[in-house]
């Protein structure tokens, strides 16, 4: 195998792996060029991998989702800083969310993190939406393209590189892609009107990377996903939309995708697609370098073009590039003492109907909704620790979504809930609850449905931050 072709294909790979200590493989295959490695809440404590990664090869990309909100991997255990898209959408204050998104930024430039795999840019057309939802700005495109911008500003300007996700829009789908395949049925013109628009925004930005999403659009491409498609990421991202940063594709293990081929040959149609980096959330030694093997065996028989694999991994080095020119800004950076935009936004994102306050502690209540995948399972909604903080002697009781309510009591009862608005069954449980408790007070931490005859606050996302503007408003 030529080491030339060999260093090439491992450029463009950025994999994640188990366990909180870099593996010897892993250390293997940046001796070897990988280009970047992805780092997840499995990887903790991530500021001691990303150094590892660092010191270990000083250009690799370090990548990690870190949206804010609900999408944390930093702060999984305790609840992320800053409050998600959908809160900063709520507040509409852009440069608020520039604030934000560098608070973001700072963190990861802290870490020597190089790339976050945010802002989701998808609008979030469709409220059943079950992936995206309070990880979008909203449902309107002008308002998303908006903030998605002010989010690109935020984390490069500390310094990372930022990726707006997930090409060509995510927003009106019914299915999560790391479970299926999902179809937007949207028209050239709807798309062009409606899903492009942040995409716009994220290039005049200057955002240095784009991720596509695991989507079939019949009106760019009837047969393959765009992580897949020539259509979509190169005639329409590249040709249409002139970005020429890096695209990267969503994780290749998730079903969309994975469902119709191997990871090597994913790989092989992403990069012959126009994509430049392949993001394998999760995977073995073998599995690596299997789609390392794969990708040269495709330029050896001519079925990918040795100048669009080196194409692809010019794009990635440029980001590494980039990130290393932006040294002094993020030393600039880290010293800024504004941690505080998370607060301030959750505190204006609150959203309240009905005048109840707690004076003595509640029993929280809490329905564990299902998440998507995107979200770390054991992510806490914090309402019942801050809570705690100004009322101690609060309790909590977690329940599953088909569970029996408890005996309330006739103390102060908190219900938190999520989604009400997309789950029927979330609607259902709340009317059971104000029927049986009068002057119970709702949280809602996600997209809320109407206020149901009791006290209402809705969050528009779970952060730490978030639970404590409520708890603050209760007991003001």
């Amino acid at each position: 195998m030529s080491s030339d072709l060999s260093r090439l294909a491992m450029t463009v790979l950025q994999p994640g792996y188990a366990g909180a200590t870099l593996p010897d493989w892993m250390r293997g295959a940046l001796d070897q060029g990988l280009g970047g490695v992805v780092l997840f809440a499995r990887n903790h404590p991530l500021d001691r991998a990303a150094r590892e990664i660092r010191a270990h090869s000083p250009d690799a990309i370090i990548a990690v989702d870190e949206e804010g909100g609900t999408i944390t991997r930093f702060e999984v255990e305790t609840g992320s800083s800053v409050p998600g898209n959908r809160a900063l959408g709520v507040v509409n204050d852009v440069k608020l969310t520039e604030r934000v998104a560098r608070q973001i930024g700072r963190m990861l430039a802290r870490a020597g993190v190089s790339l976050d795999y945010a802002p989701t840019a998808d609008v979030n057309a469709n409220p059943a939406n079950p992936v995206i939802g309070v990880r979008s700005f909203g449902p309107d495109p002008a308002l998303v393209a908006r903030h998605t911008a002010a989010y690109v500003h935020g984390v490069q300007g500390a310094g990372v590189a930022a990726c707006a996700k997930h090409f060509p829009g995510h927003g009106d789908t019914t299915t999560d892609s790391h479970l299926a395949l999902p179809t937007v049925h949207a028209t050239r013109d709807l798309l062009a009107e409606r899903d492009l628009p942040p995409f716009r925004a994220a290039i005049e930005a200057g955002v240095r990377s784009i991720m596509c999403g695991h989507l079939l659009v019949p009106a760019l491409d009837p047969d393959l996903p765009a992580t897949l498609s020539r259509a979509a990421l190169t005639e329409l991202l590249r040709g249409e939309l002139g970005f020429d940063g890096m695209l990267v594709t969503d994780a290749i293990e998730m079903r969309a995708v994975a469902a119709m081929f191997g990871p090597g040959e994913i790989a092989v149609r992403a990069l012959a697609a126009g994509a430049d980096a392949i993001c394998a959330g999760l995977v073995t030694e073998d599995g690596l370098y299997a789609i390392r093997d794969a990708i040269v065996d495709a330029v050896r028989s001519g079925a990918l073009p040795e100048d669009r694999l080196a194409e692809a991994a010019a794009r990635v080095r440029a980001v590494s590039t980039w990130y290393r020119a932006q040294a002094l800004l993020r030393d600039r950076a880290v010293t800024e003492p504004d941690d505080q935009a998370g607060l301030e936004a959750a505190r204006a994102a609150l959203t309240v109907t009905g005048s109840a306050k707690l004076t003595g502690p509640p029993l929280v209540v809490e329905v564990n909704t299902r998440h998507s995948q995107a979200v770390d399972q054991d992510h806490p909604t914090g309402v019942a620790a801050a809570m705690a903080s100004v009322l101690p002697g609060t309790r909590r009781v977690r329940l599953e979504p088909e569970g029996d309510l408890p005996a309330l009591g006739d103390g102060p009862v908190v219900h938190v809930a999520h989604d009400a608005g997309r789950h029927p069954g979330v609607r259902k449980r709340i009317a059971e609850a104000v029927r049986e408790c009068r002057g119970l007070i709702v949280i809602d931490t996600g997209i809320p449905a109407e206020p149901a005859g009791a006290t209402h606050l809705a969050t528009h996302g779970i952060s730490r931050v978030s639970a404590k503007a409520a708890a603050e408003w209760l007991t003001s």
